[in-house]
């Protein structure tokens, strides 16, 4: 059974607010009867015992908020369930991480992103959405990360890529028969706004020159190791055009989840 989890938090978005309303879009979006449960693996969610929503967190402020994440994420996959949180800035990919990782010392991560998130410091904040990702290889949460769809690379952060020994696919550099390999059981971090903006134009950064969804679901659907986690994170309902963002959001649960099911 795979496991929706809801992460209503922005605290540690860096230019705007917005992301903490968007667990019940994606929500929304996902059970809209504009569509169906079906995933293109020929998984049916809607069938019994396949999808359970956990609901959303209620997180207080302050210096618990990360451990309150950390907990009830641990307290669904210590069960051995596959649960995809919907956040929510990327400042809760740490905590997520780190409950996944109690479980699994041996853990690849999969990042999806326009940005790399590997600030030691974001505007004097080390906990940053621009930063998880230098928390994470910091603690050795993460035996590999591979990164993926990155498109504004400075200095520093390339700096801490080479320091923590990410693998960064650019865009620059992406090939479409691109696929990573793991050995070991993976994590999946999707920032929506990797996509291009034509496909999700409801993010607080948006970057145009980004992956298509289908070069993302191509991915995606040919991970081969266990995929034991993930997050969708960054969609900003206050900027979306149309719905366009809820419902790219939504396709990434059905096959993340889809593809999670069809592992077991």
């Amino acid at each position: 059974m795979v496991k929706l989890l809801g992460i209503p938090y922005d605290e540690h978005s860096s230019y705007l607010r917005g992301s903490a309303g968007a667990p019940p879009l994606i929500r929304e979006a996902l059970f809209c009867p504009s569509g169906n449960l079906w995933t293109e693996l020929g998984v049916d969610l809607g069938a019994v015992g396949a999808l359970e929503d956990g609901g959303d967190i209620v997180i207080e402020d302050g210096p618990r908020a990360f451990e309150q994440i950390e907990e009830a994420m641990f307290a669904l996959v210590q069960h051995g369930s596959a649960v995809i949180a919907l956040g929510g800035d990327h400042a809760i990919t740490y905590p997520l991480v780190k409950a996944v990782a109690r479980c699994q010392p041996q853990l690849s991560i999969l990042h999806f992103d326009s940005h790399p998130d590997l600030y030691d410091a974001f505007e004097g904040d080390h906990w940053s959405h621009a930063c998880p990702f230098a928390r994470i290889m910091e603690a050795g949460l993460g035996q590999r990360l591979v990164q993926v769809g990155i498109h504004t690379m400075n200095a520093h952060c390339r700096e801490q890529a080479s320091r923590f020994g990410v693998e960064v696919v650019e865009m620059k550099d992406f090939l479409d028969d691109w696929l990573p390999v793991f050995n070991t059981p993976v994590y999946l971090s999707f920032d929506i706004d990797g996509l291009d903006p034509a496909f999700a134009p409801g993010v607080s950064h948006r970057e145009p020159g980004g992956l298509s969804m289908r070069q993302a679901l191509r991915i995606i659907h040919g991970i081969k190791a266990p995929l034991v986690g993930a997050d969708i994170v960054e969609f900003n309902p206050l900027r979306d055009v149309d719905g366009l963002t809820a419902m790219a959001a939504a396709k990434l649960v059905k096959e993340i989840a889809g593809k999670m099911i069809a592992q077991l």
